[in-house]
């Protein structure tokens, strides 16, 4: 399997180092690590309170720009209060760079009218600030009101996922509109790593409960996964999952690991979430 996933004439890498709850040097520490072990691809957010030390992680890095992926996401208040364009060049400052290379909503905002805020994601996309758009913690009925609303070119839906919460209707949604799922949360804050089932896996691969999971994701393809990690041996680990491949069988067993409890993050402003067994065939 390739380390990348190409969409729209882009290489984005398949494993990102995801950044929420890392601040100050230590955010700056595991971004600095994470480039020296070969990782191309950084993910951030405004409400992260982290682009800054981001920003000057890479800059100091000694890499080209043109050589890292770098994401980051519009919160909320700026995006009900219409702020969203100046929001995105006070991130740029503190990120060091003229452009992100994908810019998501980071979630649904009941208040302004979707099609007003893809418009303002299109905007700072012709300005040039960024490459790519999407969205995060979008349910399909919200993917599916953006094509049918807009002619934007939506890339990614970056949401939860990992082997214990099923996201097979926005699974079913993306592959079917060319598009992505980035998984956060993909090692469900550590609870993979004592799980039965993936440990036997791991054994028979000389690899971690993590490594196994993280190849489970980006074995589905059109799958990329973000994981938040500040220990360099748990940075140098997660990148180290191309050289071996799960059987059809060991991607079903990981696969039957979902319940309907699987979801960690779900705060009180939280959409109507997709159920697992509901018809995801959208038009």
């Amino acid at each position: 399997m390739q380390t990348t996933l190409d969409i729209k004439n882009t290489s984005i890498p398949r494993i990102g180092l995801g950044t929420w709850q890392l601040n100050g040097i230590d955010c700056t520490n595991s971004v600095s690590t994470a480039l020296e072990l070969g990782y191309r691809h950084i993910d951030t957010a405004q409400i992260y309170d982290n682009e800054a030390e981001i920003g000057q992680a890479i800059a100091e890095s000694g890499i080209p720009r043109s050589e890292i992926f770098l994401t980051t996401k519009i919160w909320v208040d700026n995006v009900a209060s219409g702020a969203a364009q100046k929001s995105v060049e006070e991130s740029l400052k503190k990120l060091k760079t003229d452009h992100v290379n994908l810019l998501l909503l980071h979630w649904p905002v009941k208040t302004i009218p979707l099609h007003r805020q893809i418009r303002a994601l299109q905007t700072i996309q012709d300005w040039g600030m960024t490459k790519l758009i999407g969205v995060s913690n979008y349910p399909v009925a919200l993917m599916q009101q953006i094509l049918d609303e807009t002619d934007a070119e939506i890339v990614t839906n970056q949401v939860e996922y990992h082997p214990y919460l099923s996201q097979q209707p926005v699974l079913d949604f993306v592959e079917k509109h060319h598009m992505f799922l980035t998984a956060y949360c993909p090692l469900s804050r550590g609870l993979v790593r004592t799980d039965p089932t993936i440990l036997k896996i791991a054994g028979k691969y000389g690899k971690s409960a993590g490594q196994v999971t993280l190849r489970w994701l980006i074995q589905q393809g059109n799958v990329l996964a973000i994981p938040k990690a500040a220990n360099p041996l748990h940075i140098e680990d997660n990148i180290q999952i191309f050289d071996f491949e799960l059987t059809t069988e060991e991607m079903q067993q990981i696969k039957a690991l979902a319940n309907p409890e699987g979801r960690i993050v779900n705060p009180e402003w939280s959409p109507q979430w997709d159920a697992p067994d509901q018809d995801s065939q959208a038009a």
